[in-house]
């Protein structure tokens, strides 16, 4: 399963290290990292989705972070109610007669055409998990060229 935690940090060099560190050495995978400065420059934030198949090993991993110095507070959203969220750009494969059907496909998602040339059109997403992988499935029709993502984001309610 996957969970979704938070992470706020000392803004110095190599924390971002350190806790990649912490997560390789331990044969732990991480699905999604996502990392930002607070409202304070001092601080980051960072999400950090990972996927454990027991509670007792996602426990070992908030207990060994809270062993980290520099880190500040975790925050595991895995039984909280909280919203998160995806970006992604989407470069496609587009001609002026397929202006109506992408359009049509945007409208239903929660995208927008960011730009578009003679023969290719870049799509901006931003959404749950689920929305983002309907809207690609949708632009797989087109042929997408080039994709790139953010790792999730999440705050609590």
């Amino acid at each position: 399963m996957r969970h979704t935690i938070s992470v706020l940090v000392e803004n110095k060099f190599g924390v971002l290290a350190r806790i990649a560190g912490l997560f390789s050495a331990r044969g732990y995978n991480i699905a999604s990292l996502a990392v930002s400065e607070t409202m304070d420059p001092a601080i980051s934030y960072m999400t950090i989705v990972v996927e454990v198949k027991d509670e007792k090993i996602l426990e070992q991993i908030k207990k060994q972070l809270n062993k980290l110095i520099d880190v500040v507070t975790i925050t595991d959203f895995t039984k909280k109610e909280h919203i998160d969220r995806e970006l992604v750009l989407v470069k496609v494969d587009y001609s002026s007669k397929d202006k109506a059907r992408l359009e049509n496909i945007l409208s239903k998602h929660v995208a927008k055409l960011i730009q578009h040339k003679s023969d290719v059109a870049i799509i901006e997403a931003v959404g749950e998990q689920a929305q983002i992988k309907q809207l690609l499935d949708d632009l797989n029709k087109f042929g997408i060229k080039e994709l790139v993502r953010t790792g999730r984001i999440a705050i609590t309610k």
